[in-house]
Formats: C-alpha cells, sequence, structure tokens
C-alpha cells in the first residue's frame, strides 16, 4: 500500500545524487513527506526510520541478499507512526535509539560516539537534540573504501533547506525558546564541522509540518546546505532562536499520540486485509451512534453525492496527516471508498499516523447507500471564473449576500489571497467560526481544491448549510491570472 502522491525525488533543483559504494535505498512516502532508509553490506542491512507498513523493506533486504540487523530511529517520530517494533520482531533486529527517549520497547539506547558495524559500514551515532531531546544522527562510512563518512542521516534535525522545528514539547514543559537554543548548538558542534561532501538524506521533505521551508529536494551536500539553507547561515545563537521560533507551522492533534505510540512501539499491522464490510443500514446505524464516515473518493465525486455528516478527505493526496489532523483517534471509524483496494489503502494509510480504529467500509460503495433507500448530500460546486464573477457582479454595486472562506495556512494566505475573503485555516475553522456570518452563502477554497472540501463538511457541523466548493483552489486562481492582494 503507497500514497498515491508523486514521489518528489528528482523534482527538485539538484540532478539524482551519486551512486554509494554500498547499498542504499531511500523510500520516499509522497503523502507524508517522510523518507525512510535501507543501508547494506556484506549480507547485512540497517533500516532507519521505517513507517509503519514494513513489508517494503523485508522484501528489499530479501531481494539484495541482505538480512536485517538493526533498525534505526532517529527520534520518536510526532507526524507518523513507526514501524520499528514489527520490523524487528518480524527480522530479529536490534532497535537502536537514543538513551534519551525512555523508550518501553526491547531496545539496545545509543549515545554520543557510539558505533556499530553493518557489514563494513560504520555507523556512528551522534547526540543532535534541539528537533526533540532524544533526535540523533547517523554518519555512515563505507570503511572498504575510505576512513572517512560518505553521508549522515539526519532525521528532523537537519532538512533540506531547513532544520526541524524546536515547538512541540511545550507540554513537557520544554519550551521553544530553550530547544531551538538546544538544536543551535547541535548544528554548530555536530553537523555544520562535517565534510562538504558528505552526503545529507533527512527524514522529511516539503509539505512536511515538522518543519517550516523545506525543499522538494529529497538529498543534498553538507557544503550546499551551508551555502543555501537559510537556517544555517551566519547568525549568533539569539538570532537563531528568534528566526526559528517565528511563524511555526500548526501542531495537528494527533502528533502528541503518536510520540507515544512510538514510545512503547505499536501493534503489529495487517497491511493486506480491508476492514470488515458493512451494509448501508449497518453503516447509517453505527454512525448515528458516533462512529465517523470518512469518504476517500475524488472530492468531485463526493459532490456529487455522499452519506449525510461525512467527512471527504480523498486518497489523492496528503491523506493521512488530514485525518490525523481533523478525525478524533477515539472514535470509530467507518469508511466509503470506490472499491475494497481503496478502502484497504485507507486503512493502512490511517494507521500509519495511529488512526486505528477502522470498523468496516461501506461494500458496494455509495450506489448501496442509495439502493438502500437512504439519501444522499449533493456538494454545489463553482469555477474559480464563476466565483470572480460574482465578486465582479457585488463589486459593480450589488449587495453582497455570499462571502468567501480561504481555509489555507497563514504563509499560503500571506503569499496572496483574493480581496474581501476570511482567512480561517481548516484546522482553525470551528475556533474562528465567530468571524464568519452563518446566514451567508459561503465559498470555501483552499490551495489546489483538496482541502476545501473538508472545509464544507466542517461548516455544515457547524451549522452553516449553504457552502459552495471552489474547485481548483488558487492555484487555479492564479493560472488563470484572477486579482489577488497581499493586504
Amino acid at each position: 500500500m503507497t500514497c498515491t502522491l508523486p514521489d518528489p525525488a528528482g523534482s527538485g533543483s539538484q540532478p539524482p545524487p551519486p551512486q554509494p559504494t554500498f547499498e542504499f535505498r531511500q523510500f520516499y512516502l509522497g503523502c507524508l513527506a517522510q523518507a525512510s532508509y535501507l543501508l547494506g553490506s556484506e549480507g547485512e542491512a540497517a533500516v532507519v526510520d521505517p513507517r509503519r507498513d514494513i513489508d517494503i523493506y523485508i522484501d528489499e533486504a530479501k531481494a539484495s541478499g541482505l538480512s536485517i540487523r538493526y533498525v534505526i530511529e532517529t527520534h520518536l517520530h510526532a507526524d507518523f507512526v513507526s514501524g520499528h517494533r514489527e520490523l524487528a520482531e518480524r527480522t530479529g533486529a536490534i532497535v537502536l535509539i537514543s538513551h534519551r527517549a525512555a523508550a518501553t520497547f526491547a531496545h539496545q539506547a545509543v549515545k554520543d560516539g557510539d558505533i556499530v558495524r553493518v557489514g563494513a559500514l560504520s555507523l556512528a551515532f551522534l547526540e543532535t537534540p534541539g528537533h526533540t531531546p532524544e533526535s540523533i544522527s547517523v554518519l555512515v562510512t563505507d570503511t572498504k573504501v575510505s576512513s572517512q563518512p560518505q553521508m549522515v542521516l539526519t532525521g528532523d534535525t537537519l532538512f533540506i533547506g531547513d532544520v526541524g522545528r524546536p515547538d512541540l514539547l511545550g507540554s513537557k514543559g520544554l519550551t521553544a525558546e530553550h530547544m531551538a537554543g538546544v538544536l543551535y548548538d547541535s548544528l554548530q558542534a555536530k553537523l555544520l564541522p562535517l565534510p562538504d561532501d558528505v552526503l545529507v538524506y533527512p527524514a522529511h521533505g516539503a509539505g512536511s509540518l515538522c518543519g517550516k521551508n523545506l525543499s522538494k529536494d529529497t538529498y543534498s551536500t553538507m557544503g550546499r546546505q551551508r551555502e543555501t539553507n537559510v537556517a544555517l547561515q551566519p547568525m549568533s545563537r539569539d538570532e537563531f532562536v528568534r528566526f526559528l521560533t517565528e511563524d511555526a507551522p500548526e501542531t495537528p492533534q494527533y502528533f502528541p499520540m503518536d510520540v507515544e505510540i512510538n514510545r512503547r512501539g505499536a501493534p503489529n499491522l495487517d497491511a493486506l486485509t480491508a476492514p470488515p464490510s458493512v451494509t448501508a443500514v449497518e453503516l447509517k446505524s453505527l454512525r448515528d451512534e458516533g462512529a465517523i464516515v470518512l469518504d476517500v473518493r475524488s472530492s468531485d465525486d463526493y459532490a456529487i453525492g455522499s452519506v449525510p455528516q461525512s467527512m471527504n478527505i480523498g486518497l489523492s493526496g496528503q491523506f493521512a496527516s488530514w485525518a490525523g489532523t481533523l478525525l478524533d483517534a477515539n472514535r470509530d471509524l467507518l469508511i466509503v471508498a470506490p472499491d475494497e483496494a481503496g478502502a484497504a489503502e485507507a486503512k493502512v494509510r490511517l494507521a500509519r499516523v495511529g488512526l486505528e480504529r477502522v470498523v468496516g467500509w461501506l461494500a458496494g460503495g455509495i450506489a448501496e447507500w442509495r439502493q438502500a433507500g437512504f439519501e444522499t448530500v449533493a456538494t454545489a460546486q463553482v469555477t474559480v471564473k464563476e466565483l470572480q464573477d460574482r465578486l465582479a457582479d457585488t463589486q459593480a454595486g450589488e449587495q453582497a449576500s455570499f462571502q468567501v472562506l480561504d481555509v489555507r495556512r497563514k504563509g499560503e494566505w500571506t503569499s496572496g489571497h483574493i480581496k474581501g475573503a476570511v482567512h480561517a485555516p481548516l484546522h482553525l475553522l470551528e475556533e474562528q467560526s465567530a468571524y464568519f456570518d452563518p446566514a451567508l452563502k459561503t465559498y470555501v477554497i483552499c490551495g489546489g481544491g483538496y482541502r476545501s472540501m473538508m472545509g464544507v463538511e466542517v461548516l455544515r457541523e457547524l451549522g452553516i448549510r449553504d457552502v459552495v466548493d471552489v474547485k481548483g483552489g488558487m492555484s487555479e486562481w492564479n493560472a488563470q491570472a484572477l486579482p489577488t492582494t497581499l493586504a
């Protein structure tokens, strides 16, 4: 089961990386902007920061004639659930994680300067706290060809174009300012002194909420990062702290939950099985008892007709992260999908962020719902040109009978928006409902048309019934050179 987003590898500004002298594979999961790694030499392998569904590493190791000896966690991940425990159990590998992690699963704690061997590879551990207290980086040296390191796996300490956010531990009494200072020390003492030609492979790329301005590149070199990474430019510790703690992205509600799941190790995942099938009558009954109905079809299909009170988060986008942000992990989940394969994929991708309570999927899909005699809800949609025509009529003197709600994040809004629109980021819609009029027709717009349909359902739950989805979002608006403002 994989994300349906294209991998961004090669979509940045750099050519493909040089081929290492040892077995090396980067696995990039587009919808979570998450990278994991397999390194191998002389029949042995290590896997770094595995995702929840771990068959991909076992299959790759087998195909390459490698036995997985170690599973390495660079830190307790907040944005996804790791498969470290299951991977270790199925392969007999040892999980290596920082001695500061307070991990409760079977593991071997590592500290600064520790080294393990994987065939001819020397994996040296650097304590690089700042994003989290237990963050480590892994310095990789192929001793058969050189005594100098060839690459460093930096986890969430150093990204391509950015560094890890320091503000995820406020609930633990560690302020963003304190952690930013710790991160500055880690970068200065452990990573910046590395030679220019050392390859840098982080745990995330563009789209992750673990940093602010991550590049689409999925690798770099230390030399290039010293030149181009805005967070690595010469500045004092105080200047770095101020820079890093300004305009931090939101912290999704599922982040603390995932940290604790990773601290104890997630249970094994049956990645090949769809959730149990349910009839339309059963789905309605379960929904009425409090289960969430999650429709994973495209927004266009959802607009034609959907189960009332269902949330649309399409499999075609950043499905898992938005599901984790918007859905309550303590409620049962029911899936509406085009087919059983789609339901199975949704189940796996939900599990990647710790949403485990998938109790069924609607066999037969929305057609089954209709055949049972239940009504569907249609969602009105307009093109950006149609919205602009409405706005032009209002500017020409027609009294405004509608409002435009922009559900993008702050950085997207400040880069340009529709004049007169109300800004209410999707994850804050309920909190900011006082800023829009529930009596008005409401046009909902986002970046590319993926999030706006989610906003439509949130608004319905808030009691706003006359809601219209703007197809294509601001990407289409800008493509048609329609007017925007920065004010």
